[in-house]
């Protein structure tokens, strides 16, 4: 049962685009939400039906409601096949949810970054004049914020041998976990992050040198070995 909000005169509204900075901003949103004691809610945008969209792409989605969900967040909002201009949708969204505050982020990969420029913070400012906005710039990575200390994601797979699990950057002839890696930023090795959805679910093993390091997280039914097809 989600808490009963006891300020409705406030309302906060999270934009976040695909990238690992999405994470921070809906946690960023939760924390100023719970201070107002007032509802949040998370929106991201995308021009291609849900359909089409990349493994890397469902990652996230999937990620963000899983979080959402732990946040108790008010609702997550997925709006694919938008055709119109993104200040034209912020809009709509942020009447219809009676929105007063609106958190975007500044990243280099973002479509949102758009909105930290002059021109288009002031088209913004004018279509949606009625709320307050936070822009929040990616700040250098620390010990805590782990998920900033990678590089943009890119499609790979695991691959059962008799004693581990490897990680593999082209489509085996064989059955594989498919799934997005992170390879941590600074280093010449495959070391990073390995992510992947399966029943509904998204996963994450930690990969050092190529192979597995916590493979006892993996689904036994996700296994190579207990698929003959992927």
């Amino acid at each position: 049962m989600k808490h009963l909000k006891s300020r409705m005169d406030e309302s906060i509204l999270v934009c976040v685009y695909y990238g690992l900075n999405g994470e921070r901003l809906i946690r960023r949103g939760h924390k100023l939400a719970t201070l107002l004691d007032c509802p949040l809610y998370v929106l991201t945008v995308d021009p291609k039906p849900l359909d089409a969209f990349d493994a890397e792409k469902s990652g996230y989605i999937e990620q963000w409601k899983q979080l959402a969900e732990e946040l108790q967040v008010e609702k997550f909002i997925l709006l694919d096949n938008e055709k119109r201009p993104i200040q034209k949708v912020i809009n709509e969204v942020a009447r219809n949810y009676d929105v007063t505050q609106i958190i975007v982020g500044q990243s280099a990969q973002s479509r949102w970054e758009e909105i930290t420029k002059g021109s288009f913070l002031n088209v913004l400012l004018k279509e949606v004049p009625f709320v307050d906005f936070h822009i929040v710039a990616i700040k250098r990575p620390t010990e805590d914020d782990s998920y900033d200390i990678y590089e943009k994601g890119v499609r790979a797979y695991l691959i059962e041998s008799e004693e581990d699990f490897k990680i593999a950057f082209t489509c085996p002839k064989f059955a594989a976990i498919e799934g997005i890696f992170f390879k941590e930023i600074g280093t010449d090795f495959d070391n990073g992050i390995f992510k992947f959805t399966y029943a509904n679910k998204m996963h994450e093993l930690t990969i050092t040198e190529g192979i597995v390091v916590n493979p006892q997280k993996i689904p036994v039914d996700a296994k190579p070995s207990s698929n003959s097809k992927m």
